[in-house]
C-alpha cells in the first residue's frame, strides 16, 4: 500500500472510532464507583507517593494554582488539547500515513479499553477533590472564570453529571497524549513535528498534576496502559499478518496444481527432441524431426541454382 492509499473507507472509520468512543464515555458513566471507595483509593495512592517521595503534584499545583500565567493555560490545555490533538493525530495518519493507520487506531482503542477497566476497578479520586486538609487546589474550579467549565472538570458548566470525576487511575490524558508523541515522532518527517512528539506528552504529564487533576502515579498508569495496549496490538497484528501468509500460500499452491495439470496444447503426430509433447506432421507421411527445414524454406545452393538455369 502506498502513503496515498486510503487504509478504508472514510466513514466507517468514522462510524468505528464514534462508537468506540461513546461505548467508552458510557463505561465511564457506569464505573463511577462509591465515592468514599474512590477517596480511600486517592488516599492511599498520595501515601504511597509520599513514601516512594514521588509526590510531585504537591509543588506543582501549589506552583498554578499560585501563577496564573501557569494555571490558566494549563487549564485550557487539559479541557481541550485532549479532545482535539489525538482526532488531529488519526486525520493526520489516515490522510498522510495510511499504511500505519490502521495498526495505531487498534493500538488507541485497545489502550483505551484497559483504561476504562481501570476505571471500573479501581476508581479514584483525583487530588483536586480531596480534603482541603491535603494541600491541593482545584485550579479549575480557581480559573473558570476564563473558561467555558466549571467546578467538575473539564465538563461545560452544567454538563458535569456527563463526566466521571472519579475516573482518575490510569491517566487517559496521559494515555493519549503519549500515543500522539510516539506517532508524532516515529512517522514524522519534519523536525518540528518530531520535536511536539516529545513536548506534547511531557507538557500534559505536568498539566495533569499542576492542575490537581491527577497524580504521578495516575500518569505512570497511564503509560503502562499504553504500553500494555501496544504490545496487544503487535500481537493482534502478528496473527493477523500469519493467517493472511497462510492464506497466500495456499493460493499459490492451488494455482501451482492447476498449471501443473494443464494438458499439453500441441497437435498429436511424432515425438520429437526439444518437445515435451509431439510435433505436428507436416506432409503427408512425411515428418520432420526438431528443427528441420521444408524444401521450400531450406536456402538456394549453388547446385539447385545451376540446376534451375538448365
Amino acid at each position: 500500500m502506498t502513503d496515498r492509499q486510503k487504509p478504508t473507507r472514510w466513514w466507517a472509520e468514522l462510524l468505528l472510532l464514534g462508537l468506540v468512543y461513546g461505548a467508552y464515555t458510557g463505561g465511564r458513566l457506569l464505573a463511577r464507583g462509591d465515592v468514599h471507595l474512590a477517596v480511600g483509593h486517592g488516599l492511599s495512592i498520595l501515601r504511597t507517593e509520599e513514601l516512594l517521595g514521588l509526590d510531585f503534584e504537591r509543588p506543582l499545583n501549589r506552583l498554578f494554582s499560585q501563577q496564573g500565567l501557569l494555571g490558566i493555560p494549563a487549564d485550557f490545555m487539559y479541557a481541550s488539547l485532549h479532545y482535539l490533538v489525538t482526532p488531529a493525530v488519526l486525520v493526520w495518519l489516515y490522510l498522510r500515513r495510511p499504511r500505519h493507520y490502521r495498526a495505531a487506531r487498534t493500538w488507541l482503542v485497545v489502550s483505551t479499553l484497559l483504561g476504562l477497566v481501570g476505571f471500573t476497578l479501581m476508581p479514584t479520586c483525583p487530588p483536586r477533590l480531596l480534603d482541603a486538609g491535603q494541600g491541593f487546589t482545584d485550579t479549575m474550579a480557581q480559573y473558570s472564570a476564563y473558561g467555558w467549565w466549571g467546578a467538575e472538570a473539564s465538563a461545560p458548566r452544567g454538563l458535569g453529571g456527563l463526566t466521571n470525576q472519579y475516573a482518575a487511575m490510569p491517566s487517559l490524558h496521559v494515555g493519549w497524549a503519549l500515543w500522539c508523541g510516539v506517532l508524532l515522532w516515529r512517522h514524522g518527517r519534519h523536525p518540528l513535528v518530531r520535536a511536539l512528539g516529545i513536548a506534547y506528552p511531557a507538557a500534559t504529564v505536568l498539566v495533569v498534576m499542576g492542575t490537581a487533576n491527577h497524580y504521578f502515579l495516575d500518569a505512570a498508569a497511564g503509560a503502562a496502559v499504553m504500553a500494555a495496549g501496544y504490545a496487544i496490538t503487535r500481537r493482534l497484528s502478528a496473527r493477523a499478518a500469519g493467517r493472511e501468509a497462510a492464506r497466500r500460500e495456499a493460493a499459490g499452491r492451488e494455482t501451482a496444481g492447476r498449471e501443473t495439470a494443464r494438458p499439453e496444447t500441441v497437435r498429436p503426430g511424432v515425438r520429437t527432441a526439444g518437445f515435451r509433447g509431439t510435433a505436428p506432421i507436416v506432409s503427408g507421411g512425411w515428418d520432420t524431426s526438431a528443427r528441420e527445414l521444408l524444401p521450400a524454406q531450406r536456402p538456394a545452393s549453388d547446385d539447385d541454382t545451376a540446376a534451375a538455369a538448365r
